[in-house]
């Protein structure tokens, strides 16, 4: 999902990554691919990405989108699959920072789950920052999702540091 109040989705990625903040040599970890700005964001700022996307006709589009073209930069791991399970299978500590930039609430409630939440972190170094992309489903309806997202966290390993009202959640592994 990308915010498009003010913004629009390649300069939104940018700011999802200037978030978690990586640097040379990080290894960040891109939680729903899409057309890959925020991996491409990541690696133009040094970091190697692996990154997950469940629907290959998503990765084919990116592959004639002329600003996903440095998505193929060899410094981009690509995985299809669900990350519910691909987490999973990836390596204890590894990653520097994570982007977790899932589909709404009603497409991939998985993403949004406590048990979810614990395979992530278990994937991040103590002390690497995460960014939960959630925008504002439900403001009309005076549903916060936030602050049940915020809890999770918590309750999975991670301090949250920072919530931006409407745009989403910044935690560090703990």
């Amino acid at each position: 999902m990308h915010n498009i109040v003010g913004t629009d989705p390649w300069n939104d990625a940018k700011r999802k990554v200037e978030l978690v903040g990586p640097s040379k040599g990080d290894r960040v970890l891109d939680v729903c691919t899409g057309l890959g700005y925020t991996a491409i964001h990541s690696v133009k700022r040094g970091a190697e990405v692996v990154s997950i996307e469940k629907d290959q006709w998503v990765l084919e589009i990116a592959e004639f989108n002329p600003w996903s073209r440095e998505l193929s930069s060899p410094r981009v791991t690509l995985l299809l699959g669900d990350a519910f399970e691909v987490v999973e299978d990836l390596p204890e500590g590894f990653f520097d920072a994570a982007v977790h930039d899932p589909p709404r609430f009603g497409l991939a409630g998985e993403l949004y789950s406590l048990e979810f939440y614990t395979r992530l972190r278990r994937t991040l170094r103590r002390g690497a920052r995460l960014f939960h992309y959630t925008g504002w489903p439900g403001k009309h309806r005076g549903i916060n999702i936030q602050a049940g997202i915020a809890k999770r966290l918590r309750a999975s390993g991670f301090r949250v540091l920072r919530v931006l009202k409407g745009y989403g959640i910044l935690a560090e592994a703990v």
